[in-house]
């Protein structure tokens, strides 16, 4: 395993994404997909967020990796606000660590 890939400010990172979407891979980690079913969310959800999305605040740092963290967050087809936690292994590589529904941003519909 290689140094972990540099900061991006929420810009480059939102980037990024859209390059792991349309020419890498997106890998979700085995507690994504726990994350997935306990919200009852479909990878369908997801994907529209991860698509037309945004990264808002500035990544975290985990303790342990030095992985750099984003958040990209929106609204899924039903109104649901979600925010999806992606890290990037490597230039093409978007790894979904977790997912998790914010109750408080729900879209009125």
């Amino acid at each position: 395993m290689g140094r972990p890939l540099r900061h991006l400010n929420p810009q480059a990172a939102r980037a990024q994404m859209q390059r792991c979407l349309e020419d890498g891979r997106v890998q979700p980690t085995r507690h994504f997909r726990e994350e997935l079913a306990k919200e009852e969310l479909s990878f369908e959800d997801v994907w529209v967020v991860l698509r037309s999305g945004n990264i808002y605040t500035q990544p975290e740092q985990d303790i342990n990796s030095g992985e750099w963290k984003y958040r990209v967050e929106g609204s899924e087809p039903n109104g649901r606000w979600l925010v999806v936690v992606v890290r990037f292994k490597a230039a093409e590589t978007a790894c979904l660590i977790t997912v998790f529904c914010d109750e408080a941003r729900r879209r009125e519909g």
